[in-house]
């Protein structure tokens, strides 16, 4: 892992931390206010310090996470999850959320996709020449 001697950039942190895939995506969430430092709105170049207190809204998600690593590089994930320590009620509601939504998802029906056979075709063609 690495870690920097003082502080690094907040978007660069929220990519390297892999809570967003680009650094832009990350700018923009901070400037849409979906990421708070220390309890505050913020700017990307915000440098964030080892202990610094992040709460970060990701669609229907939310994480309230503090700083244990300073790092500039995207690391792979399972190294990632070193770089923060998630609040256990963070964690449990983030999980509860996950888990209606899977039920949500499983109880609605799903439209048969696919592509087109020739049966098909043949059929949606008898169709409309029988209107002519």
């Amino acid at each position: 892992m690495n870690e920097t001697a003082g502080k690094v950039r907040l978007d660069k942190w929220l990519w390297a931390a892999r809570f967003f895939k680009t650094r832009q995506l990350a700018c923009e969430a901070i400037n849409g206010g979906k990421v708070h430092l220390n309890g505050q709105r913020t700017k990307p170049g915000r440098e964030v310090k080892i202990g610094s207190h992040l709460q970060i809204h990701k669609g229907s998600l939310e994480w309230d996470v503090e700083v244990r690593v300073l790092a500039s590089k995207r690391r792979p994930a399972r190294e990632a999850l070193e770089f923060y320590e998630e609040s256990a009620d963070s964690e449990q509601q983030r999980q509860k959320i996950t888990e209606e939504q899977r039920l949500q998802r499983a109880m609605e029906p799903r439209p048969v996709r696919g592509k087109m056979n020739k049966k098909d075709r043949r059929m949606i063609h008898r169709f409309t020449n029988k209107g002519t």
